[in-house]
């Protein structure tokens, strides 16, 4: 048996390639957009890619399902309770699938989504009665379970699915021996979940013994513990498990739409249209010189994410990019079903260097300078754009905490008649921050140039 693990770090998500040896016939589960990678993979191990599972209609990102079955004919699998627009084989409790010595053996494991399912997979060369590993999608997370809140929308409740997940988890995932494999569909910094560890497989033993989720507890303090304290649930999730549910564009023919290059009367015109500019450089470059309202989500962090939750899944999106990055924007976006990139700007900025009267820039203050700052006669507001556990866990003393996903909301709880400066973790969420506060129109503020990680490299303190 061949399986191996691809881990998607900007989206901590994970996808499988499982074969056959003797039959060389593989299967692909939870696939990302764009599919190079398996059909590569199987080209060089001379493996046939017949067959992909979804083990759920994922709200994170836009599967490659279409994608492989475009490029290799592959047949589609999804849970038996899944509706969908495209032809698909519906698996049920029970059901299997062999590849001569590798055999997939399906449990129905709602509680994230009503569809879900698990796979087990079996080496029978090593046991026809034992499985080795078991792909638990979303329901199963390294040191949590999946979030099931995200269904409200279509009329199912948090509470039921709550109900249902403790039902999977005790009544089919928990019977498994304590050998067999985890592995997830994401790992640490998904927003599928609370507590995800940053390990990408374990077993069913440790996850007994360590997963918080599943220590000995009733049916109803499980229901009320999962249903607690979940993260926001971006704008773009809704979107997704729509995309995934649809017969839709591939990736491919979404790229080919979105690669033009505009000049910049066009981008001018369709930004005072209403179009979205997005310019994608760090926030070094950034800071120095950008496009009047243009909002600033570097490439180097979780770009396709933060794109996802803070731009509009519908207006279409112009963008400033370095040179020879453009088809990696295109695709970063299209792995979260923002499809709707109207074109680049040709010559990104240089373009617009003839004419100052569209250029802004942004203040950044060293670590060393806040402190100075803050020990003033009129210390400025430090303003903390990071999650509220971040915060609690570690904080300049006298911040406060107003998170980047919240921030268009709240804009109003920022101070307009004092100077403050906005920080996060690295600089990166801050950047962000400051082009969405700029954009608003709000003035006298710095960004504090690599953010925490700075400020402690600094030896300055911090206080939790």
């Amino acid at each position: 048996m061949i399986l191996k693990q691809y881990y998607l770090s900007c989206l901590s998500h994970a996808s499988y390639l499982i074969a056959d040896e003797s039959s060389r016939i593989a299967v692909i589960v939870d696939p990302q957009r764009d599919v190079d990678q398996y059909v590569v993979e199987a080209e060089q191990q001379d493996l046939q890619i017949r067959h992909v599972f979804l083990t759920h209609f994922h709200a994170d990102f836009v599967s490659g399902h279409l994608e492989l079955r475009k490029r290799t004919g592959a047949e589609i699998h999804l849970g038996a309770k899944a509706r969908a627009d495209y032809p698909f084989t519906p698996m049920s409790e029970g059901g299997t699938l062999d590849l001569g010595g590798v055999r997939f053996g399906i449990l129905e494991t709602p509680g994230h989504t009503p569809e879900g399912i698990s796979i087990l997979v079996y080496d029978l060369e090593k046991s026809t009665e034992k499985p080795q590993a078991v792909l638990t999608g979303d329901t199963l997370f390294i040191g949590d379970v999946g979030r099931p809140d995200l269904m409200a929308s279509v009329g199912v409740t948090a509470k039921e699915l709550a109900g249902e997940m403790y039902d999977t988890l005790h009544g089919k995932l928990l019977r498994l021996p304590d050998e067999v494999l985890v592995y997830p569909a994401h790992g640490a910094g998904s927003m599928c979940g609370k507590n995800l560890s940053t390990d990408t497989v374990s077993t069913i033993g440790d996850q007994r013994r360590l997963n918080y989720a599943l220590q000995p507890m009733s049916r109803d303090e499980f229901v009320t513990m999962v249903t607690s304290d979940q993260p926001d649930a971006p704008a773009y999730f809704a979107l997704d498990s729509t995309m995934n549910r649809q017969e839709r564009s591939t990736l491919d023919e979404s790229m080919e739409r979105s690669l033009g290059r505009l000049p910049l009367d066009q981008v001018l015109r369709r930004v005072n249209a209403g179009a979205q500019l997005l310019d994608v450089r760090g926030p070094a470059e950034f800071a120095a010189g950008h496009m009047v309202d243009a909002v600033n989500i570097p490439l180097s962090g979780r770009f396709a994410s933060w794109a996802g939750t803070l731009l509009d899944g519908k207006t279409p999106i112009i963008v400033i990019a370095p040179a020879g990055r453009e088809e990696e924007v295109a695709m970063r976006l299209g792995r979260v079903g923002y499809d709707h990139v109207a074109g680049f700007l040709e010559g990104g900025m240089a373009a617009v260097e003839a004419e100052p009267d569209l250029i802004r820039s942004l203040d950044r203050i060293t670590p060393h300078g806040l402190s100075q700052e803050l020990a003033s006669a009129k210390p400025p507001l430090v303003l903390d754009v990071r999650g509220p556990g971040e915060w609690e866990s570690k904080r300049i003393e006298g911040s406060i905490n107003l998170p980047l996903n919240r921030l268009s909301d709240r804009l109003d709880d920022v101070p307009r008649d004092r100077k403050f400066v906005v920080h996060c973790e690295s600089g990166y969420r801050s950047s962000i921050a400051a082009s969405l506060l700029q954009k608003a129109g709000v003035a006298g503020f710095f960004d504090l140039a690599g953010g925490l990680e700075a400020w402690e490299t600094a030896k300055l303190r911090t206080i939790s």
